[in-house]
């Protein structure tokens, strides 16, 4: 079974700019109550999350008896008439809004004809927030067209303008402006569907052609999801609308050997991803024994072994970089700290929420069992350092304490950084300093603390492509940390401006692994080690979901350019034994 993730699911520009928007208000200081009229989106889960940050939606101005002072009102994608907008004012309401530019751009079209006389058919769904807003800019002069067969029903008129909801089906809306035309020959029509959701219906027809069942993700109260689903099981292929991977549990996905999965337009990308995560977890037990061992990969990202592993293979190359002899005590250490660091910290900073990542539902299911084993690989790490040598031993044991110093409240209740792991971005630098000491200052150490340009090498290398991997998944992961608050890099300054960094860090990765060699600072490993830095650019090409790929797959794929590095420096090692025999 294959599961292909449609490029277009997920948040369009408008309930995006809107999301932002109000999110960009509660990261700023000293502002009032924030109320949205009506609920933001469509989507009860990123709502409920929206209501924990202090976003709090109601249905109508009688909900509110006394408007607090500095209240701010937002008003969603979906706009509203100017009759509403004057209530609200009114009433008190500093007014925010998020209309959508594609449907403030149909309410301009609205206004301009019905104010030169033309009757104003608007094609949409009568019961639709966007169309009651839109009907508004129209007066007396609007009628909503629903289906084709509306059209006989309308008296005779003169001057008529057609436009349609912005999320209308294309069908419909040609369905109905070749009825229009027959009976007004000298209407005017504007094309007012939005070209995201004209790519979103012709994407999901070619998905279900090419795929056994079509899943479509997003709230049931959403008319464009709802539409998603409806075109796909035009196409004759089985469609499942569902708002969380929950519901998959009681479908028997096993059937089906290809599954196309789309979202609608409100439905944010850590729903999708748990959906497409949760598929790639059932793959077919029928399948070949490429699947099986695709099945055990997964696993592995999924537990955190294979970034332990990784772990082992940055030390291997660490020492190998450094001139140094290979010692097995310290690439277990660094594969059994790394192992138990993530798991402990994921446990530690995971906030009260209803997002969860591809990792986390199963260390909630067995938190016993996973704290077990990373307390027991801690020691199983300290132990081993200890083994290697004193050195080695007491480097670990502070680089813990600095783990724990990190986690630790050392600033009062009320301080808005209480604890360094609460400094925006800092977990990027903090993981790429304890990942490049645990994998290539351990061997340093060992073999005696005399400053060299290989250990700086082999610092750097690790610390850039770790921070690099980590700084990518945040980008995977930018919408749900910015709903629930999470000030990670990407959140700060932005996905572009991080993508910049992100190059740069690459750029000077290549520069020093070519210099290196030559200038005497480190072994020839440098040239092989180029390899990824090659791998880390085309992981830029990846990091997006609109790859298609699921959450644990970028992730694996991510993690992938530590095996990549494990794997250079062996073959460079066979090459150097080959030469030298």
């Amino acid at each position: 079974m294959g599961v292909k993730l449609a490029k277009t699911a997920g948040f369009c520009m408008g309930v995006k700019r809107a999301v932002d928007m109000v999110l960009d208000m509660v990261r700023q200081k000293g502002h009032g109550t924030i109320y949205t009229y009506g609920p933001l989106i469509h989507n009860p889960q990123t709502i409920e999350l929206l209501l924990q940050r202090g976003i709090i939606p109601i249905r109508g101005l009688q909900e509110i008896e006394g408007v607090p002072a500095g209240a701010f009102m937002v008003i969603r994608a979906h706009g509203i008439s100017p009759g509403e907008r004057k209530k609200i004012k009114e009433k008190g309401f500093r007014i925010i809004d998020a209309t959508c530019p594609k449907v403030a751009h149909v309410q301009a079209i609205i206004r301009k004809r019905a104010g030169a006389g033309f009757t104003v058919l608007i094609a949409g769904d009568r019961e639709h927030p966007e169309v009651n807003g839109l009907l508004g800019f129209a007066g007396e002069a609007g009628i909503v067209i629903g289906a084709p067969e509306d059209v006989d029903g309308l008296p005779a008129l003169t001057k008529v303008c057609v436009v349609a909801q912005t999320t209308q089906s294309l069908e419909e809306y040609a369905a109905i402006v070749r009825r229009v035309k027959e009976r007004f020959p000298e209407a005017v029509i504007f094309d007012t569907i939005c070209d995201s959701t004209e790519k979103r219906q012709t994407e999901i027809k070619a998905l279900a052609a090419g795929t056994d069942a079509v899943f479509i993700v997003g709230g049931r109260n959403s008319a464009n999801t709802r539409r998603l689903a409806e075109l796909a099981k035009l196409r004759g292929k089985p469609a499942f609308h569902i708002e969380t991977a929950d519901e998959l549990k009681e479908i028997d996905v096993e059937t089906y050997r290809r599954i196309g999965v789309s979202a609608g337009a409100s439905t944010p990308n850590w729903i999708i991803g748990r959906v497409v995560d949760h598929l790639t977890g059932r793959l077919g037990k029928r399948e070949e024994i490429l699947r099986h061992l695709f099945k055990i990969w997964v696993f592995a990202v999924r537990t955190d072994i294979y970034s332990a592993a990784g772990a082992g293979f940055l030390s291997f190359a660490a020492m190998l970089l450094q001139g140094l002899p290979v010692d097995p005590l310290l690439i277990l250490t660094a594969s059994l700290y790394v192992y138990a660091m993530h798991v402990l910290n994921r446990f530690i900073n995971r906030k009260a929420s209803s997002i969860s990542s591809f990792r986390e539902e199963s260390y909630l299911l067995h938190e016993k069992i996973y704290v077990t084993l990373a307390v027991l690989s801690m020691i199983l790490a300290l132990s081993a350092s200890f083994a290697a040598g004193m050195a080695p031993f007491i480097l670990l044991f502070v680089i813990s304490l600095s783990g724990v110093l990190y986690n630790t409240r050392i600033l009062p209740q009320g301080w808005r950084f209480q604890s360094l792991k609460d400094i925006p971005g800092s977990k990027n630098i903090a993981t790429a300093i304890a990942w490049a000491a645990v994998t290539a200052l351990l061997p340093w150490i060992e073999a005696g603390p005399t400053l060299t340009p290989g250990v700086v090498i082999a610092f750097l290398f690790i610390a850039g492509i770790v921070f690099t991997r980590s700084a990518l998944s945040d980008i995977l992961d930018i919408q749900s940390d910015r709903l629930i608050g999470r000030e990670t890099l990407p959140v700060l300054i932005g996905e572009r401006k991080t993508l910049i960094i992100l190059q740069g860090i690459s750029g000077f990765l290549f520069v020093l692994l070519f210099a290196a060699p030559p200038a005497g600072w480190s072994t020839s490993l440098s040239f092989f080690l180029l390899t990824c830095v090659f791998y880390i650019w085309i992981c830029f090409k990846l990091y997006d979901r609109r790859s298609g790929f699921s959450g644990v797959v970028l992730e694996g794929l991510l993690e992938s350019g530590y095996m990549i590095a494990g794997v250079s420096a062996f073959l460079w090692l066979v090459a150097v034994r080959g030469l030298t025999a």
